[in-house]
């Protein structure tokens, strides 16, 4: 985990209400907002799952009244993780989570890595980036498919602190689409099959996945980190 201050100044934001500042005496929390900033389906699902049963009501980008989506300019899953939940957090003065994913395959040089969203193209469908690993992958031998989801996840305060969360799973890509749960939003489910395992992401239950997954991990650190007594 790492801890620091964003890599700019909060901009000028109203401050929260009292009702939306926690109380951590004996443990208290009166009540807690969370904005997860990303307009992804997939993710917010996810992440309303793992966090269930805590006391944190959780909000979309959308839900909070932020349709715009900042330029992604890190060049690592940490650094566009951070830049997304800063550039929230800068609107609206809440406690932000933002994760910055992708699927990193040994044979591509680690591609499409933090470009998974938009290898295919800014206009693919999940479809179009799903087919396009595989085809570059289609004369490269079963033993040479190796690859792994990596996760980062990035929490900031209105006070300005930051706290980074850090997921993988290590895994080989399929010679063909697999799937028995359909999710557009998380493509490249279909063609990752994790370690110890003969089936893909996407033909897994939410729940198996979730306990397997680089975003079930790093969720699971930041779950553990807000329930604890360091938060």
């Amino acid at each position: 985990m790492t801890i620091g201050n964003p890599p700019r100044p909060r901009g000028a934001a109203t401050p929260p209400e009292e009702g939306n500042i926690r109380s951590l005496k004996r443990g208290i929390i009166k009540f807690m907002k969370l904005i997860f900033a990303t307009h992804n389906e997939g993710k917010i699902k996810e992440m309303k799952k793992i966090l269930a049963g805590t006391p944190w009501e959780i909000l979309s980008a959308e839900e909070a009244g932020v349709l715009e989506d900042p330029e992604e300019t890190g060049i690592t899953f940490a650094e566009n993780a951070l830049l997304k939940a800063n550039f929230v957090a800068d609107i609206k003065y809440e406690w932000t989570v933002a994760d910055d994913s992708g699927l990193c395959v040994e044979a591509l040089g680690g591609a499409p890595g933090v470009f998974s969203a938009r290898w295919a193209g800014a206009e693919a469908t999940g479809e179009e980036k799903a087919e396009k690993v595989l085809r570059e992958l289609a004369n490269i031998s079963a033993v040479n498919r190796n690859a792994y989801f990596e996760s980062s996840l990035a929490l900031i305060s209105p006070s300005a602190e930051y706290w980074i969360f850090t997921g993988q799973a290590h895994g080989t890509i399929a010679t063909e689409k697999r799937e028995k749960f359909a999710r557009p939003h998380l493509p490249y489910d279909a063609i990752f099959i994790p370690d110890g395992f003969d089936k893909t992401f996407g033909e897994m239950t939410d729940e198996e996945k979730n306990a397997l997954s680089h975003r079930g991990e790093a969720f699971r650190k930041l779950k553990e980190f807000l329930l604890s007594d360091k938060f």
